[in-house]
């Protein structure tokens, strides 16, 4: 067991884990699929010869870039086909994961759910060097493209993004302060609580994966998703609560219907109301919602 953690390949393995399964996980949304790219990732590393790598995270990184990007055209196929709007997995998170800002921003649902238009090529370029700051000769290398095609990529990707994200973040007391009159008007069944702290022009996004009843398309406005939330609370049929949560970095709710996980809701504030709501209902995605995951951009 001791030559095991003291052998060179493991350690660096064990070293960066937690920054391979983030980059998987940004560019899957899944983290299933993260767990089985590391798992590819281990199987060539360890055929690696180490005296040949000059920089141990960058080739690992490269590694599980690789790996992802084959699994995400996979995935891409698996979505064509899935049941209504497809949201990342959530992920419950450790407060440091809050702490950092810019993390928490490109790891919130909201701007995940934004990566699903690129296509593979793009999201993995955006994810390398808008999330993780690597270098451009490091990307090349990591998807086989030239420097130059990799800077023409990351400008057109992050054009995409910047086009549909909004320009200014809310503060933290104003996200949760929203979070706070939702989440109790949403328990008590206050409509007009509920009216009142959502947006004229919020977008309701919610999946089931069709295990779950969901809205098999976005709900804009505040009257059309004040009326879907008021006929699912009256088929819910038992009592509802909410709880705190920090999702992807971000504020969010762990709702219980009777007791038993319902789902998990993300949000986005403006303006000291609620814009986007991201609800994720597919119980194959609520797996990692009790028990923190650990992710790191270092």
């Amino acid at each position: 067991m001791n030559d095991h953690l003291t052998d060179p390949a493991t350690e660096a393995f064990v070293a960066h884990r937690d920054l391979l399964f983030t980059v998987a996980y940004e560019m899957l949304g899944s983290a299933a699929d993260a767990e089985d790219v590391l798992q590819e990732t281990w199987l060539r590393w360890v055929e690696v010869d180490l005296a040949q790598v000059r920089d141990q995270r960058a080739y690992l990184v490269r590694i599980t870039t690789r790996q992802a990007l084959n699994r995400l055209r996979t995935l891409k196929r698996r979505k064509e086909a899935y049941v209504g709007p497809w949201l990342p997995e959530p992920l419950l998170t450790a407060p440091d994961v809050a702490e950092d800002a810019e993390l928490a921003e490109n790891l919130s649902l909201a701007l995940m759910f934004i990566l699903e238009t690129l296509s593979p090529t793009e999201r993995a370029v955006f994810v390398l060097r808008e999330v993780f700051a690597f270098d451009y000769d490091d990307i090349a290398a990591a998807i086989d493209k030239s420097p130059a095609a990799v800077r023409q990529t990351a400008h057109r990707a992050r054009r995409h993004v910047d086009a549909r994200r909004p320009r200014t973040a809310a503060s933290p007391h104003e996200t949760r302060a929203a979070l706070d009159s939702f989440q109790r008007a949403l328990v008590t069944g206050d409509l007009q609580g509920l009216l009142d702290v959502l947006a004229p022009d919020v977008v309701f996004v919610s999946d089931g994966g069709g295990l779950r009843l969901a809205a098999l398309r976005p709900v804009v406005g505040a009257d059309n998703v004040l009326r879907y939330m008021a006929g699912s609370l009256v088929k819910a049929g038992g009592p509802l609560s909410g709880e705190h949560v920090t999702v992807n970095g971000n504020p969010g709710l762990l709702l219980r219907l009777g007791g038993e996980i319902d789902g998990v809701l993300a949000f986005r504030v403006g303006n000291a109301r609620v814009t986007d709501l991201y609800y994720v209902r597919n119980p194959e995605k609520l797996t990692r919602v009790e028990s923190e995951t650990p992710l790191t951009s270092r």
